[in-house]
């Protein structure tokens, strides 16, 4: 798009964020879906002229075979203003691809035969479900997991390079016993992985079996063909699931449990924009300064978590849209109505935004340097986290309500080194024991959490 027409873009994704989403653009434009539906019908008509029983559309010659799938591998933004010019005709989308396929098909004298079994006994939603399947599929494989696999990345580095740097934990915003700041991003890169097989693993339903799911009018054609099984060789051979129960549409579960697991990634991004937001304003964090930018209008010092901020707002724009398919896109009144047909076409808005906000953590993240002195010190004013260990070795050893000792010691007030050393002086524990609470400080105190970043 050219600088004017971003300026004048009413969606920000072809606009300002034009550049973030250039991946999407040829998958799920009015160009993209388009060149889906010529793939789906060309591999239509292919399939149909390959099965003995249907006579009267014999085996295409190779050379013919190959210029049918050049239509659709060869597909140009050029072809798909040409189906568009006939949809002004037809008013209907689908009818213009196959008017278009049936146009360009008529010059050749080995594919002529073949027009009328172009789109033959499909209604449009047959060649439709299969076209959103597979651009669903292609921009999981070519977008969405890349980006979701350079966002692990990225965490796994940073969790590996401060798996051992002590970072005071924050439970309902106060202090509470020390972490590590690597184990902190390990938790995130933990679930993102967990969530990553899920949508490496979804499958892409689809069908093709008429205008209300029944084969009607193939049975009639071609009696002796089984239709269910030649529709699930069809389906499989496009690399899609086959369903073999539907209405008119294929439900669209699918789609719907994509838009499930791409939710949750997004939700967890959120968490982890939230929380680097706050370790910033905590000054656990610095981000790298830019020469030239500014982060206040008015106020010349700051140096705003912008990309965290635009990051949370895509991911809930991008969630808001995908609830929205979730919950509308399996539901259809009787065999059909076309409430899912406009819907449909705002998927890549969902997956648009989630890009961005990708894209905006992934350069946050990059911006990062740990502030240790900030971190050590923070840790060093927190002596009261080691009340927890106290009390618990207390335990071990039957000592005289050790909770309620330490609750009294520390609840609601500060105590430093000199007072916790001294109250552990006083109990009556092990000389082993003792001797390790004496050693033991905020910033020594982290547990198995450097073990457990590592393991992540």
């Amino acid at each position: 798009m050219t600088p004017d027409h971003r300026l004048l873009a009413l969606s920000p994704l072809d606009g300002r964020y034009a550049g973030k989403v250039e991946a999407l653009r040829p998958i799920f434009s009015e160009y993209g879906l388009i060149r889906a539906r010529v793939r789906v019908e060309v591999e239509w008509l292919l399939a149909l002229a390959a099965e003995p029983a249907i006579v009267e559309l014999p085996p295409l010659p190779a050379a013919a075979e190959a210029s049918l799938r050049a239509l659709a591998d060869q597909f140009s933004p050029a072809d798909a203003a040409r189906v568009k010019a006939i949809e002004a005709t037809t008013n209907h989308d689908v009818k213009a691809v196959e008017y278009f396929i049936k146009e360009r098909l008529a010059g050749d004298a080995a594919l002529a035969p073949a027009l009328e079994f172009v789109h033959f006994a499909c209604t449009s939603e047959d060649i439709n479900n299969l076209s959103y399947a597979l651009m669903l599929r292609e921009a999981r494989d070519s977008v969405l997991l890349p980006a979701l696999d350079a966002l692990c990345t990225r965490l796994r580095d940073m969790a590996g390079l401060y798996a051992a740097l002590p970072m005071l934990s924050r439970t309902h915003g106060q202090t509470a016993s020390p972490t590590t700041v690597g184990k902190e991003l390990a938790n995130v890169l933990a679930r993102l992985q967990r969530q990553r097989v899920q949508l490496a693993a979804q499958g892409f339903p689809g069908k093709i079996n008429g205008a209300v799911g029944n084969y009607n009018a193939h049975v009639v054609a071609y009696p002796e063909v089984d239709w269910p099984a030649f529709a699930r060789r069809f389906v499989a051979s496009l690399g899609l699931e086959f369903n073999p129960h539907t209405t008119q549409i294929e439900p669209h579960d699918g789609i719907a449990e994509l838009c499930d697991v791409q939710r949750r990634i997004n939700v967890i991004a959120i968490d982890l924009c939230r929380d680097l937001w706050g370790y910033i304003s905590l000054g656990y964090f610095r981000q790298a300064v830019k020469a030239g930018e500014v982060g206040s209008s008015t106020m010349p010092h700051k140096v705003n978590p912008i990309d965290f901020e635009n990051a949370e707002g895509n991911f809930g724009l991008a969630n808001a849209l995908l609830g929205h398919f979730a919950e509308k896109l399996p539901i259809s009144r009787f065999q059909r109505d076309l409430t899912d047909s406009t819907v449909l076409r705002a998927l890549g808005t969902a997956f648009g935004h989630s890009l961005v906000a990708f894209d905006a953590l992934s350069r946050g993240l990059g911006k990062l340097s740990v502030d240790a002195t900030r971190l050590a010190d923070d840790l060093d004013d927190a002596w009261e986290v080691l009340a927890e260990p106290v009390q618990t070795l207390m335990r071990r050893h039957g000592l005289p309500s050790p909770y309620e000792q330490l609750k009294a010691l520390t609840r609601g007030q500060g105590i430093d080194a000199v007072a916790m050393r001294s109250f552990i002086e006083s109990l009556d524990l092990p000389a082993p024991d003792k001797a390790r609470l004496r050693e033991l400080t905020p910033a020594t105190y982290i547990g198995l959490a450097e073990r457990l970043a590592r393991e992540a």
